[in-house]
């Protein structure tokens, strides 16, 4: 397979300024790809970007990826700013820790704006500039889409849902040339693991993730999948090699299905039939 090649091409990174956005935006300003980094706080972003290069190379944003239209006019100002979207990264991510009876409803609903629908509304409004280069979508998961855990009930299933959203948009973009990952880390370490270990329920149920099945990998193992799965355009990304059969054997059947479950212009076809209020059923 011929590598994806990075330099000059612009790469669009919500969440940029977390653990793994501004170690992955730092490794893909290496390989020579101009970055568009979007987070909540403008001035960190800017500031994250200044470090990286100029502007003509990398500029700071501010979006939430909770509003579509505040995403759309950021992801279009990028676009226009850098002439081009060829890469998005979906990188905007929280978690929680709290068992299904007595979670914070609030909480619950959060999550699931950020993690899933956060990646929904990214992949939405950069799809018409990544379409028209034939590029890339990337969406940040985890081994939490596989291995369900107990007290993390809307993590898992935002992640998990993610992994799905990422098979289903690949099927519909494909016939333009678009390719869509999903990368699924274990453990490593970010702000959001150090708040796990910090709370009496978290670290009761990893033991700080020092050992066993829950040890956490470097965060330059994690980074260093993410670039070559960018440059080689996968479907799935996981980091490890001994997570790799836990997180394949769900989706063995998928293949076929891509495959063989929807051939010619079907996916297509259907596409131009379909109803944009979405159809809902009652």
């Amino acid at each position: 397979m011929s590598r994806y090649q990075l330099a000059g091409r612009t790469v669009l990174i919500t969440g940029s300024t977390g653990g793994l956005g501004s170690a992955v935006a730092r490794a893909l300003r290496d390989r020579g790809a101009n970055l568009a980094l979007v987070d909540l706080d403008a001035d960190l972003a800017q500031r994250q970007a200044a470090e990286l290069g100029p502007e003509t190379v990398a500029r700071g944003w501010s979006a939430d990826v909770r509003d579509l239209d505040s995403l759309q006019s950021t992801v279009d100002a990028a676009a226009e700013h850098f002439g081009r979207i060829d890469v998005v990264i979906a990188n905007a991510g929280v978690g929680s820790m709290a068992p299904l009876e007595t979670i914070d409803p609030a909480a619950w609903e959060r999550i699931i704006d950020i993690n899933l629908n956060g990646v929904w509304r990214t992949f939405r409004a950069a799809l018409p500039h990544v379409k028209s280069e034939r590029g890339y979508m990337l969406a940040v998961s985890s081994m939490a889409a596989f291995v369900h855990s107990p007290l993390n009930g809307p993590y898992v299933a935002s992640k998990a849902g993610v992994w799905a959203l990422c098979d289903a948009t690949r099927l519909e973009v494909r016939h333009h040339g678009v390719g869509v990952g999903s990368v699924h880390p274990t453990f490593f370490k970010t702000p959001m693991m150090d708040d796990v270990h910090s709370d009496p329920a978290g670290n009761t149920l990893w033991g700080g993730n020092k050992s066993g099945l829950w040890k956490m990998i470097p965060l330059e193992t994690v980074v260093d999948a993410v670039v070559r799965g960018i440059e080689r355009r996968e479907d799935l990304i996981v980091p490890t090699r001994t997570n790799a059969l836990a997180a394949r054997i769900p989706g063995l059947v998928r293949p076929f299905v891509d495959r063989f479950g929807f051939r010619g212009t079907t996916i297509p076809d259907a596409m131009a039939q379909a109803s944009t209020s979405g159809w809902i059923s009652r």
